[in-house]
Formats: C-alpha cells, structure tokens, sequence
C-alpha cells in the first residue's frame, strides 16, 4: 500500500512539474514576443545610430507592462535585439513566478474579470494557507524537540519506559511542571525569539541555506546509518501492517510535502545555463528522493516499534539507564538528530514568515496606494507569526498538521495550479506565437487527458481526506 501510494505521488508530482515547466516556457514566449513586436514596430518608425538607438529602445521595452512584470533584469534585452531573426521565443531566460505567469500577456483572457480577480486571490490563499500550515508545524516540532531532549523526569524501577504522556513530570526538580506545560514554555520562548525577526527583511541567506543543506543530508544519512546497523544486528522491534487503509489520508499530506518544489521552480529552473536534458534530470532528482525516502522510511518502520511524529526523537538516548537500546548508543550523533530540527528549522522559520508576511500584504493591499507604518510594519507582521504559534499552543500532533496542509493547500499548489497553467498557457501561446515554433520545453504529457486527471485526482484526494476528518471526530 505504501509503496503503491508513493510511487502515484511520485509520478504526479513529476508530471505537474512539467507543467509548470512548459507554462515558463510559454510566458516567456510571450514576453520574447512583446519585445520584437516592439524592436520591427521601432525600425519602421524610427531612424537613429545604432547605440544611441538600442539604448532608448531598451528603456522603452521596459516601461512596457506586460514586459516590466515579467523581467527582472534588463541585461537580457539587448542580446534578444541583436538576435531578433533567429530568436528562441521558447528558451527559459525570465525567472517569472508562478503568479506573475499569469499576468504575462493574456493568460486570464478566458477567464475575465471577476473569474480571474478570484482566481488570483484563491491562489494567493492557498500560498497563504501552505505557509502557515509550515509555520504551525515549525513552531511545533521546535518546542516538541526541546522539550523532549530537555525533560529528564523518569519511572524508577522495572516499570522504567520511554513513552510519556502529556501530564507526566517533565524534570524531577520541578515536578509540578507537566510534559504540555513545558512544551508551552519552549513554544513561548521561540515566539520571543524568532517572532521579531518577522519585522524586518532577511537577506544574504545564501550560506546559511547552504549550511541547513548540509546538515540536512548529515542527519539523513545519520539516521539510515543507524537503523541500519540495528537491523543487521537483529535488534528491529517494528512489526507494521502489511496495509492500513486509515493511514492513507495523513500520507497524501506526507508525499506532499516530501515532493513539493513546484512554486520555487523559477527560481531553480531559470539559473540552470544548458537546459537541453532538463525533463530527464528533474527525473532523476524525483526518483532519488523517492528512494531517499523509501529506505528512511522503511529501515525506521522495521526498527522502531513506535514511531514519534517528529522522527528525529526516536534517536535520542534512552532515559532508562538498564533499558535495551534500540539504534546504537552515540550521545552525540543521538542529540545531534534529537535536536536536528530546532537547527534547520529555526534558521527556515524567519525566512518562511518574510514571505508569508509579503503574500498578505499582496493579498490584501494594492500596490499603488499608501498606508499607515502601523498597518505595513506592526499589524501585518503580528497575523504572520501569532496565528500559527496559536495553533501550535492548541495542538502538537504533527500528524494532523502535515496532513491537513499537504491534503488541501499542498494539493491546489501541487496539482491544479499546474494544470490550469499549461491548460491556458497552451491556448495562450498558440493564438499568440502560432504553430511552427520550437517549443523544447514542452511536457511530454501533451493530451489534455492528462490535466483532466491530475485535477480530478487532486479533487479526489480532497474528498477522500476531507471524509476520513470528519468521520474520525
């Protein structure tokens, strides 16, 4: 059953990514378009030297609209005037975002209006939605990770074990502090010091990112290590249903997650220079995650007989001196992954809040007007951080949160933003450019059966997910 679900998602998920791909292509097409119709309409109508002429043309194209929203740079322009015969209107030079794709010519010209105003903003919610489900899920999986390292209240005796409720002690010198009230007490203290940082702009984030990169793999190959030696060893004490069907729903939620790279592809796609093997190494980079994830997750259900929602803190050291470990005793690789996720996900926190703050800023105010310092700087920084610290107060179930965010907000980003994209994007770009164009990045999957499914899937995974919540309470 797993691996069936796995191997869909993981199919699904390459598949919409070419979408994506091939929806790049085509607004760039469009924005390639724009800037030769503007170059011939400017030989004929004008007569200047060839600097003085190229130099004014370029600040023209750049105070045209469609062309301003989609180009960051203007460096690129010149070099398509000097190849207006021979350009590669399909070539993937414009990191143009997901959204702003739409905007590029006349995507939204089927749709009109107030269809599309609706859309963008269903768009928007859904970004908005996916960005405080991980906030929620950072801020829980902080506090759950201090709290469980840092606690050190213990059974005496034979009856000495490692699963603790939430109302149990957690340190032997405070006993009047449970468990839930010291996660409470870590969740607390990440607000006051990773909250203020939603106030400001982050920038140069390069090394750190490298740096959360490294140690990400680090621990990943820690933790396969491991388990793996306890299974050679013989010591695996999980013994998982060959099937549980009342698990599916949570592991949509998980593939999601696990797959997800689809609104950050401009800016990963765009840098790339040879794009001439593009589909086959998003391919391979697909099937490695798939096989990353497959043996963690199959040498951690054969060797854990529990399995705590943030994986990491099964690895840490055993409080009862005389109990059987499981994986091998290193305390430092074990408190290295106990606390892998306060490292990675605290230096992820700041920088995911920055974005969430710009989207509702996006959502909910309108570029060309002013508004007071309170609203810009205050207000809108506070619903960024509160409302996801909030819930991880109400809740610390990871599982529920990951599957909820995966199941809707994951799913819309994931699945149906790409298949309306390529839908109106082929329409689009064949009334604009016409047939007889190289298009070298086009999706293999070229029937429309193909989007129909991938959104009839998605729509089915929402139902089937939405069904198990509600039967479940």
């Amino acid at each position: 059953m797993l691996v069936h679900v796995w191997m869909i998602m993981f199919l699904l998920s390459y598949l919409t990514t070419t979408f994506v791909i091939e929806a790049m292509a085509a607004a760039n097409a469009i924005v390639h378009r724009h800037a030769v119709q503007h170059f011939k309409k400017a030989i004929k109508e004008e007569e200047m030297g060839p600097i003085n002429y190229q130099s004014e043309l370029v600040e023209d194209l750049l105070t045209d609209e469609v062309i301003s929203n989609a180009i960051d740079r203007d460096e690129q322009l010149p070099l398509l005037l000097n190849t207006v015969d021979s350009v590669d209107y399909y070539s993937i030079t414009e990191r143009i975002e997901l959204l702003p794709m739409t905007l590029v010519a006349h995507f939204h010209h089927l749709l009109e209006d107030i269809i599309y105003a609706v859309g963008v903003n269903l768009f928007y919610l859904c970004i908005v939605v996916y960005l405080y489900g991980d906030l929620t899920i950072y801020a829980a999986a902080i506090a759950k990770s201090l709290r469980d390292v840092t606690c050190n209240y213990v059974v005496e005796g034979p009856n000495c074990t490692s699963i603790y409720n939430s109302t149990d002690p957690c340190w032997t010198t405070a006993s009047s502090i449970s468990r839930h009230g010291a996660y409470m007490i870590y969740l607390a203290l990440f607000l006051c010091l990773l909250g203020p940082f939603t106030f400001f702009n982050v920038q140069k984030t390069k090394y750190l990112q490298m740096l959360t990169t490294v140690m990400r793999w680090l621990a990943f190959t820690i933790m396969i290590v491991l388990t793996s030696i306890a299974l050679a060893k013989g010591k695996g004490r999980g013994t998982p249903p060959v099937a549980d069907i009342k698990g599916v729903p949570n592991l949509f939620g998980v593939c999601v997650y696990s797959f997800m790279c689809h609104h950050s592809l401009p800016s990963l796609i765009t840098p790339i220079r040879n794009k001439d093997r593009l589909f086959s190494l998003l391919f391979a980079d697909y099937l490695l995650i798939l096989c990353f994830y497959s043996l963690l997750s199959f040498t951690g259900i054969f060797t854990f007989e529990n399995l705590q929602d943030v994986y990491t803190l099964n690895f840490e050291p055993q409080k009862c001196g005389d109990s059987d470990t499981v994986v091998s005793s290193v305390p430092f690789l074990q408190y290295f992954l106990a606390l892998f996720p306060v490292f990675t996900l605290s230096t992820n926190f700041p920088i995911i809040a920055i974005t969430l703050r710009n989207n509702l800023k996006s959502l909910f105010l309108k570029d060309s007007k002013k508004y007071s310092i309170f609203l810009e700087r205050i207000l809108f920084p506070v619903i960024t951080v509160i409302p996801p610290v909030a819930i991880a107060f109400a809740t610390e179930s990871l599982e529920i949160l990951v599957g909820i965010t995966g199941s809707y907000a994951g799913a819309v980003i994931q699945y149906v933003v790409p298949a309306l994209l390529v839908y109106y994007a082929r329409k689009d770009s064949l009334t604009s450019i016409g047939l007889g164009v190289k298009k070298q990045h086009s999706s293999p999957f070229h029937h429309i059966g193909w989007i129909v499914f991938v959104c009839a899937w998605a729509l089915a995974c929402v139902i089937f997910v939405t069904v198990d919540h509600v039967t479940s309470l």
